[in-house]
């Protein structure tokens, strides 16, 4: 293909040996997209880099990086967030949803949700100028011509050029997303958000930025961690922000209630321990299963920025999306659970005869179980594919989401086994069950905190598990969880220890897991 006919891949070149940190692009971009106070979807951000005499600043213009592989693009659920042919990765408000798992996904902070709109939006080269010949804002009013955006397919392009046969650098490459922002001259303190370290108290430069003790909001950098071999301090930065909120950690746990509450009763009627026609399993187990899936669409719902379009996810779905992927697996559980009730109820009332119930209940169970396991393990998936927390990114969390439900699933049904005069083995199976799941779980979070993680991301997130912000949930959820292995000789008394030690836990690693800056 010649340069005339190849289709056009937009990028841009930040020449920071050219920025002079006077921020004409942050406004002039905010004065073209009526981006309003308070978000951002460009910044020039600063750090100073050596010791006093010998200090100087160094700039970086932050913002979306326009990967090739965007990772938003695949996390959204409604192709809100899209890519263009000419490589632009987009954004049409009228069909966002407000889920926030393109900020979740994105390695690079560039993401908001607009306050006056609710809708997620980023840098989009200023697509909207570009198709009728102009350039964006940003490159118009730069007056040291730092910005430079051009065609990487045209070999005669400026940008072509420079990021061809001259030094260049792109901010987090290990994340595999191929961005299209290339920076030349940049200090390594200010592509590295850990690089550099944080100012005590939260005090910059030029502003406070934000109140440091809320979980939900931080600043690049640590104040007691950072990367580069020089002595760097960030002067000048916009807070971080944690997409998911208490919620998505309520979400969590009512999902793994769902799902191992009617999990549990059917395994256990299937080894004897029960009989399908009980009153455990016939309409205890599925009611509460039912109750909790219930919260959790309410929840899920309730965390969306436009709770009224949740509709989109079913009609105008992007199958890429776990997101996506999750609500047709809880949907397809909700219905199987909800026929296994019925066929109970119709059995109980005699309009069908108890061995035909029992027959078809013993052939649904293997259906409600397996979507149960999609129901509690998905969550794996959709955070996995929120490929900037690495703490997330863990092959064993599937296997202890299931261990969670049948832990939380077992303490859920064993209240009702002693008022429902259900047979002592049953009752035992669950005691046995709620602490052997209980110590599984405890042994896979000792893994997980105790083991070298693989990255600095993720070391510092579970450090704030350990010894920092969520510490205070992270504990507490150990030493509750710890009494529950004690479920064979105190029974019931188990239960609140499971179930709120399980929250706690929830709520720290979810949290945990949002709260390292990324840009």
């Amino acid at each position: 293909m010649t340069p005339e006919t190849a289709s056009p891949r937009w990028v841009k070149v930040l020449d920071q040996t050219r920025c002079m940190g006077c921020h004409a692009c942050t406004t002039a971009c905010k004065s073209e997209n009526e981006v309003p106070l308070g978000v951002t979807r460009t910044y020039v951000k600063s750090v100073e880099v050596g010791t006093f005499p010998q200090v100087r600043r160094n700039f970086q213009v932050t913002r979306c990086n326009q990967c090739s592989d965007a990772p938003c693009v695949a996390a959204c659920p409604t192709k809100a967030m899209h890519k263009r042919p000419d490589g632009i990765v987009d954004f049409d408000k009228s069909i966002c949803i407000g889920c926030k798992a393109c900020i979740a996904a994105c390695p690079y902070d560039a993401i908001f949700i607009n306050p006056e709109d609710h809708s997620a939006e980023k840098c989009n080269f200023c697509a909207h100028r570009l198709d009728i010949g102009l350039e964006p804002a940003c490159v118009t009013v730069c007056p040291t011509e730092a910005i430079l955006v051009g065609d990487l397919n045209d070999p005669t392009s400026k940008v072509a050029q420079i990021v061809q046969r001259e030094p260049v650098a792109v901010r987090r490459p290990e994340k595999e997303t191929r961005p299209g922002l290339y920076y030349k001259g940049a200090h390594q303190a200010t592509l590295d958000p850990l690089a550099a370290r944080r100012p005590d108290g939260g005090l910059f430069a030029w502003a406070t930025q934000g109140d440091t003790s809320d979980p939900q909001h931080v600043t690049s950098g640590h104040p007691s961690h950072h990367n580069s071999s020089a002595a760097a301090l960030l002067s000048y930065d916009v807070p971080h922000h944690a997409p998911w909120g208490w919620r998505v950690s309520l979400y969590t746990w009512t999902k793994g209630i769902a799902a191992g509450a009617i999990a549990v009763a059917i395994m256990i009627a299937y080894l004897g321990g029960l009989t399908f026609h009980s009153d455990v399993v016939r309409y205890v187990a599925p009611a509460v299963s039912l109750v909790f899936l219930g919260f959790t669409g309410i929840l899920l719902i309730w965390d969306l920025k436009h709770p009224l379009r949740f509709y989109m996810i079913f009609t105008r779905h992007q199958w890429g999306s776990w997101l996506v992927r999750g609500s047709f697996i809880i949907g397809y559980f909700g219905a199987v659970a909800s026929l296994f009730l019925l066929v109970g109820v119709l059995g109980g009332t005699g309009a069908i005869s108890v061995s035909s119930a029992d027959a078809i209940e013993r052939v649904l169970g293997g259906f409600v179980i397996a979507g149960a396991a999609g129901t509690a393990c998905y969550t794996a998936f959709l955070f996995a594919q929120a490929k900037a927390r690495d703490l997330w990114q863990s092959p064993l969390l599937p296997a202890h989401l299931a261990v969670q439900a049948a832990m939380i699933g077992a303490a859920a049904v064993l209240p009702f086994a002693g008022a429902f005069a259900t047979p002592h083995v049953a009752r035992h199976i669950l005691e046995v069950l709620l602490a052997v799941s209980a110590g599984t779980h405890l042994l896979l979070v000792a893994g997980e905190m105790t083991l070298t993680h693989p990255t600095a991301h993720a070391h510092l997130a579970a450090a704030e598990m350990l010894r920092g912000r969520f510490a205070r949930f992270f504990w507490p959820g150990v030493v509750l969880v710890a009494v529950a292995i004690a479920a064979p000789a105190i029974g019931v008394v188990a239960v609140p220890f499971a179930l709120l030690g399980l929250l706690a836990h929830e709520h720290s690693y979810v949290q945990a897991g949002q709260c390292v800056p990324l840009a």
